[in-house]
Formats: C-alpha cells, sequence, structure tokens
C-alpha cells in the first residue's frame, strides 16, 4: 500500500468512529480492514495504531479545533471534514509530519471523500490550527 492508501485507510476508520462505539468499532474496523485486498500484517498494525490514535485523542483535537474557528464547531462540522481535519492535526502533532504535507495531504482526501467546498474548508481551518 502506498502512504496515500494507508493515510485514507486510517481517515476511514476515523470517520467511521464517529458512528460506532465501543466493539461495535472494532467490529466495523476490522470488517473494513479485511476487505483491503493485498495490504500486509504490517501495514494493517500501523493502519489500526494511526487509527486508534486519532481516536483516542479525539476530544483533545476537537477541544484545539473548537479553540481556534470561528463559526464553527467540531460538533457542527460535517464528518467526513472533522474526520479529514483530526487525522492531519493529529499527524502534526503526534507524528511529526511536516504542516505543509499534512495539509496537502488533508484537502486531497476533502476533495475525494466531502462535497465541492470540502478541500477549502479544511484548508482553511488547518492554516487556523496551525
Amino acid at each position: 500500500m502506498t502512504r496515500r492508501e494507508i493515510r485514507e485507510a486510517v481517515f476511514k476508520i476515523v470517520y467511521m468512529s464517529d458512528f460506532y462505539n465501543g466493539k461495535e468499532a472494532e467490529e466495523q474496523a476490522a470488517t473494513f480492514l479485511s476487505g483491503i485486498d493485498g495490504m500486509t500484517d504490517e501495514e494493517k498494525k500501523e493502519i489500526e495504531g494511526r487509527a486508534d490514535g486519532v481516536i483516542e485523542k479525539k476530544k483533545e483535537l476537537d477541544s484545539l479545533i473548537d479553540e481556534k474557528t470561528e463559526g464553527w464547531k467540531a460538533s457542527r462540522m460535517p464528518k467526513t471534514d472533522l474526520a479529514t481535519i483530526r487525522l492531519a492535526l493529529y499527524e502534526i502533532r503526534e507524528e511529526d509530519l511536516d504542516a505543509g504535507i499534512a495539509i496537502n495531504e488533508a484537502v486531497d482526501i476533502a476533495k475525494k471523500y466531502g462535497d465541492e467546498n470540502s478541500g477549502s474548508f479544511v484548508n482553511g481551518v488547518l492554516a487556523r490550527l496551525i
């Protein structure tokens, strides 16, 4: 898998976490991961570890988002955009990924999975957070 494919898989699990809790969330993530062809055990562990990290820090990340955005709270954001922002913010804060790379990747994911305004929205929110 490419780094982008891994990132998109993490994004999808983070997104799902807004709809499922506890054991059901774990089952949904496992079902999703089992459907990815050609994934190695190492890639699976990386995806699970990164997704778990974002999910564990969700409240902290949302608090940061709420502090820095005017007129938008995390709870009101489109779920795809919010999952993208959480992932990028986690990558910057916890994985020391260069902010420019994280934002670029987040914008690409937002454009792919969100609506026509998602790319610019995600870019704007992340620019305020960095």
